[in-house]
């Protein structure tokens, strides 16, 4: 009787990858294993009259002539030729549907990697385990050395950030992503274009003049109508997209010349030493800022800001120097000064704060470091380490959206250098600055950064919505992790005796210029020996990947779109005494409109969630299948709902919608 002949006993589900060169017209044959080491004959992967295993393709092969007693699946051996013009092959997942029982039983071999021609493969079902309890110890060192190859940490501008030398093939987008991706910048280029075709003017005469250039799929941002105000100033501190800065105020700096006198009118009868033993002071010193590079002829403020929680549980400015010293020249400013003179303080203060969100809380501390670690994650771990099925779902596009960001956006002469005052150089040194400060364990874990800040308490900032809402999901995220660390850790033992992720941790730790990622307050310095240690740090890089990058990214169009609210580029020099200024004054300090538009132009396309990515726990590639994780997998996706429903409702009491963080609104990865 021929192979294919005879009643279906199986069905072979093959799911080809979506990536270049991933279809194959090789000879591919496959053998399966019973549990007593019984093989069935080799069945060949070939559908006549028609091309199969190409990009993308999902196919199904028959099984027929299982020989009486073959056991139950467990393992499948692979191997193709070198014929054809394209033989490679790369294999998202091989599913058995064994329906010999009469009920159709599922095994599934996640693969998630390139079959090389004339090489015999075998993987066991789920594809998922420690390299201490693989069998097939040589076969895991080849893949993990190739990785080595193809994933090599190198500093590409000075002090950066640890990336990946060259963006391997694996890591470029979906084509549906490209497609996507391409089509709204498209679009947004050419609604511009139009924009300035109608508007006739470069410079501004009026702030009627900049929302005039809101037009078609350029909304107008909602800070129209709030940006001059003092409370909506102090929830940009606690909700816009720079929200991990402010602390609780102990003490007043000595190099801060502010004093009672300056403030009384504003503490509602407190002094300042009373409102901080309320815990209703606050501050943010941007001293990080000092001294840092800015493009030709302009200038950033390196402020200190004094905030207060009023009677109405607003949180408001009260006193902001816009440099670090006191001194005669360097005035505080307050909101008793001259409408336009305190206006134009907290515009100055707000292009300092635009240039540390877009250099270190957005790009440095999300996008670059998670480079950094997903690339020491390829060379460490296995694609068979159930860590690496954990992870690699929240690095998705990482590299590729890098890439593409660094080359387009931070280029020389490109995007940043023509629309922030720092520059491409004054961006790359503060996060050099930033990234000596910033600890896994404190800036990377919430409630420790929270924690550090002094406003992890209960009743502390009541508007803080990013507070309310980051916390839960980090839990969430926690107890996931805790699950499936769990499942595969069953003491502190066998994760010590796991090499591949310790050497992960020794890699994460090492110096930059040793070629390590250089990451300061990884737990267990990089020696994972508790569990305990393992989740947290794990659950920091998911968080960051998505909640963290979700938070900084997706209010920029609202944020920065209508100049005034919250400028990446200013125009002259800081005001260095309290002279009355003027309406005039504001408008000069713009950036012109060719400059605005490119501002409008990217942060709209980084606000719009691609419709290929979806929300964080519906991950779109599933590298997870043992029913055990998928279990783990499920409750996380149940506790997200329960989240969403829980804050789509608290949104509508609150002053306004925050929903940056509503679970189904943020990624799984840093895509965009």
């Amino acid at each position: 009787m021929s192979w294919f002949s005879g009643q279906s006993q199986a069905v072979i589900f093959i799911r080809t990858g979506d990536r270049k060169g991933a279809g194959t017209n090789a000879n591919v044959t496959l053998i399966l294993h019973d549990e007593s080491g019984n093989k069935s004959q080799h069945i060949q992967l070939d559908k006549w009259f028609r091309d199969d295993l190409e990009r993308g393709a999902e196919d199904e092969y028959q099984v027929t002539g299982l020989p009486e007693g073959f056991g139950e699946i467990k393992k499948i051996e692979l191997c193709r030729d070198n014929y054809g013009l394209a033989s490679n092959w790369h294999v998202d997942l091989i599913r058995i549907d064994d329906h010999r029982s009469g009920e159709k039983k599922a095994i599934s071999f996640p693969l998630q990697r390139w079959i090389k021609a004339d090489k015999k493969y075998i993987f066991e079902e789920f594809d998922s385990k420690l390299p201490q309890h693989d069998q097939y110890t040589s076969e895991r060192k080849a893949v993990l050395d190739e990785a080595k190859r193809l994933y090599e940490l190198v500093q590409k501008v000075g002090d950066s950030p640890a990336q990946v030398k060259n963006m391997p093939d694996d890591e470029s987008f979906s084509e549906d992503y490209k497609f996507d991706l391409a089509a709204m910048k498209i679009a947004l280029i050419a609604e511009t274009k139009l924009i300035s075709l109608t508007t006739i003017f470069d410079g501004w005469d009026s702030l009627e003049d900049i929302e005039a250039i809101y037009q078609f799929d350029l909304e107008k941002p909602s800070t129209i109508g709030k940006w001059k105000d003092d409370v909506w100033f102090g929830s940009q501190r606690l909700n816009g997209c720079n929200p991990g800065l402010l602390t609780l105020c102990t003490e007043i700096p000595s190099k801060f010349g502010v004093t009672d006198e300056h403030v009384r009118p504003f503490l509602e009868g407190l002094t300042i030493n009373g409102a901080i033993a309320a815990k209703r002071l606050f501050m943010v010193d941007l001293k990080i800022l000092e001294n840092l590079p800015c493009v030709e002829n302009f200038q950033v403020c390196a402020p200190i800001a004094l905030f207060f929680v009023n009677n109405n549980d607003n949180l408001v400015p009260v006193a902001i120097q816009l440099q670090q010293h006191k001194g005669p020249k360097n005035p505080i400013f307050l909101p008793s000064d001259p409408e336009y003179t305190w206006l134009i303080a907290k515009m100055w203060y707000n292009n300092a704060d635009a240039s540390f969100h877009q250099s270190c809380t957005h790009l440095g501390f999300t996008h670059l470091m998670m480079e950094g670690i997903a690339v020491a994650m390829h060379r460490n771990l296995a694609p068979s380490h159930p860590m690496f099925r954990l992870l690699s779902s929240h690095f998705l596009y990482l590299i590729a959206i890098n890439t593409r960001g660094l080359g387009m956006l931070v280029s020389e002469g490109g995007w940043v250098d023509k629309t922030m005052t720092i520059g491409r150089k004054g961006m790359f040194e503060l996060i050099r600055r930033g990234l000596c400060e910033w600890r896994l364990d404190v800036d990377g874990t919430l409630p420790n950064q929270l924690k550090a800040r002094g406003v992890d308490s209960d009743g502390i900032l009541p508007t803080y919505y990013y507070k309310e809402d980051s916390l839960p999901i980090y839990y969430a995220i926690k107890k996931y992790v805790t699950a499936i660390v769990n499942i595969y850790y069953d003491s502190d033992e066998v994760l010590k005796n796991d090499h591949e992720m310790q050497n992960f941790g020794q890699e994460l730790v090492k110096s930059k210029k040793d070629g390590g990622v250089g990451l300061l307050g990884v737990y267990g310095s990089g020696s994972f020996t508790k569990r305990s240690d393992l989740i947290l740090t794990l659950t920091a890089f998911i968080f960051t990947c998505s909640v963290s990058h979700a938070a900084a990214n997706f209010s920029q169009y609202e944020e920065y779109a209508f100049p005034p609210n919250y400028p990446a580029k200013l125009k002259g020099v800081p005001p260095k005494d309290k002279s009355p200024l003027e309406y005039k004054d504001v408008m000069d300090i713009l950036a012109d409109k060719s400059t605005t538009l490119d501002i409008i132009v990217v942060t709209k396309l980084l606000s719009t969630r691609p419709r290929t990515t979806n929300a964080l726990g519906n991950i779109e590639v599933q590298y997870l299948y043992d029913p055990r994780c998928t279990e783990a997998v499920q409750n996380f996706q149940a506790e997200l709902k329960q989240l969403t429903d829980m804050y789509t409702e608290r949104n509508k009491s609150r002053d306004y919608n925050y929903d940056y963080l509503n679970p189904d609104k943020v990624p799984n990865s840093i895509s965009i």
